[in-house]
């Protein structure tokens, strides 16, 4: 190759530098950005609502006659422009939905008094709450109605029994339940007992006190509840020939389920036979000496024996709210093959270890012949019933040689409805002295531990304070140096409390009156006796019937002379 001039070295490099760029492929070019949202636009798509269900400028809260206008109800559409102008004020200010909103329309109502005549201001406003928890938007469909019921028929007669015939359903839709499997943070640390009210649970479900539910047969799906003593009775349908495949005829069916020690633990009870009864059928009944073999239901010459006409559960429980022990009572009988149902008794109570139990004196109200229940009130604690054999008010018991001396820590209960007297005779000799005597005195006839409190019913828990009545002590007594007390009265007021279809009795006031005497100095070598009496009354302070609300409505008008013609 021939080699290249000075100066056409110089051209070819001046051609290279003076040629142009390479062509590069021409990218988009991006769009330009949007403008900036308007401030207040956004503001109000946050702000906006949704459309009220309910117009406030429709409701009416004070309108209560039918096509007429009511006094002072500045938002009843049938009133007039002259009704208005009589209105002395409006009854119902302002009108709103509901309360939890944060912000929602209000209809306010009020009178222009100046105008001539006076007329009625009507502004629909915007209400804002001003409470910090409020409901921002009803987004919640469901809540706003009331979903129809399902009307039973024909076809689906036996799906709603099934799921509404028992004592207790759920009324949340199958979507809201929770998986019961998964696990609960806040179990870890709870500690699970037994709270008045809570259904005992057992192995397979829940302990089960038959009870009629609509009619008066029997329902299985009544759950015993803690604390809450019960007393039912119902009808079971039977058959003789089949008597033996009906379950809730037999022992098993009520002690074949053991009883969780505390809800939703391992621990078990089981319920133990405590005593068996056989009632025959012309109703005399025999304790049975063996109560450890179930007996089974079996037919015997056109009978069925060992039929459970009755079962009493008894739960011993402790203050931690765990029960320790379950026994079952059981009356047994026959029914002939005539029979085409039985009645049933089911009943239960409970008891706290280590304490006595107490009989009630009725359920709720007194029953006339049982004692009244009485106690004690410490501080900052429930009623401490007496000391006594059953927690009884009592009085001083009368002996047949009316000593004063002898009769000394002798009572007897005061039953409900009934009045008493007691008493006895004291000798007095001239070496008595007066403060012993009077302190003797005031024991024999208060006893050594007067009670403060008496149950206002039959069935009045001790933990329930406000169901005692304090005892009101007043005293009678004379202006002398020594003063002793002769008499106690005792008078309990007492009313018919609840429906008059069946009133239950209940204890409203309770007043203990001690009358004294003055006591004399006698001579020496004289003797005194005076009476030392102890009584109790009953008074029903029950208002009578209202005039309006006669149970036989009388009419006070005379008929024609010839109304019954041609009969006499």
């Amino acid at each position: 190759m021939a080699a290249l001039r000075p100066g056409a070295f110089l051209l070819l490099l001046l051609f290279f530098l003076l040629l142009p760029p390479p062509l590069r492929a021409e990218e988009p070019s991006p769009e330009p950005p949007a403008p900036p949202e308007d401030r207040a636009a956004a503001g109000e798509r946050l702000r906006s609502r949704p459309v009220p269900v309910t117009d406030v400028a429709k409701l009416c809260t004070c309108d209560l006659l039918v096509a007429q206008c009511d006094v002072n109800c500045c938002c009843d559409p049938d009133c007039s422009a002259a009704d208005f102008s009589l209105f002395t004020t409006c009854s119902v200010p302002i009108v709103t939905g509901d309360s939890r909103l944060c912000s929602q329309k209000a209809a306010v109502y009020s009178l222009d008094v100046k105008a001539n005549p006076p007329e009625r201001v009507f502004q629909l406003i915007d209400h804002i709450n001003p409470s910090v928890f409020c409901i921002h938007a009803t987004n919640y469909k469901q809540a706003l109605y009331f979903p129809s019921p399902e009307m039973p028929t024909p076809e689906n007669f036996d799906e709603l029994f099934k799921k509404f015939g028992s004592a207790a359903f759920s009324a949340e839709p199958e979507s809201w339940t929770l998986d019961s499997d998964a696990p609960n943070p806040s179990d870890a640390n709870e500690t699970y007992r037994y709270e008045y009210g809570v259904p005992i649970q057992t192995v397979d479900g829940f302990l089960r006190l038959p009870s009629p539910v609509v009619s008066s047969w029997c329902s299985d799906a009544n759950p015993a509840g803690f604390l809450v003593n019960q007393a039912t009775k119902c009808i079971r349908s039977v058959s003789v020939g089949k008597c033996g495949n009906i379950q809730a005829l037999g022992m098993l069916f009520y002690t074949n389920s053991s009883i969780l020690a505390v809800p939703k633990s391992s621990q078990m009870v089981n319920i133990t036979v405590q005593s068996v009864v056989i009632q025959s059928l012309n109703g005399m009944r025999t304790l049975l000496n063996s109560k450890d073999v179930l007996r089974h239901p079996m037919i015997l010459d056109e009978l069925c024996m060992n039929v459970v006409l009755g079962v009493s559960y008894h739960i011993t429980y402790t203050d931690a709210g765990e029960i320790i022990e379950a026994a079952a009572s059981f009356v047994l009988g026959a029914i002939n093959k005539e029979a085409l149902s039985v009645q049933q008794s089911f009943e239960i109570s409970f008891t706290q270890v280590n304490t006595k139990p107490v009989p009630l004196s009725g359920n709720p109200g007194y029953v006339a012949g049982l004692p009244v229940r009485a106690g004690f009130k410490p501080q900052r604690s429930g009623i401490i019933q007496s000391t006594n054999t059953y927690g009884q008010l009592t009085i001083l018991q009368s002996t047949s040689n009316q000593d004063c001396l002898t009769a000394q820590g002798g009572r007897t209960p005061v039953l409900f409805g009934y009045n008493m007297i007691s008493g006895c005779k004291l000798r007095i000799t001239a070496a008595v002295k007066c403060q012993p005597l009077t302190q003797a005195l005031l024991d024999l006839l208060k006893g050594q531990s007067f009670p403060e409190y008496v149950a206002s019913f039959g069935n009045s828990q001790a933990e329930n304070v406000h169901d005692w009545v304090p005892i009101i002590h007043l005293q009678n007594s004379e202006q002398s140096p020594c003063q002793i007390p002769v008499s106690l009265e005792i008078e309990v007021k007492w009313t018919k409390y609840g429906s008059l279809v069946n009133p239950q009795a209940r204890i409203v006031n309770v007043t203990a009156t001690t009358t004294t005497t003055t006591l004399k100095q006698l001579p020496l070598g004289r003797e005194r006796t005076i009476p030392i009496l102890s009584s109790v009354v009953f008074t029903d302070i029950s208002s009578p019937a209202e005039p309006g609300y006669k149970a036989w409505p009388t009419i006070n008008a005379k008929l024609p002379f010839d109304f019954f013609f041609p009969f006499v």
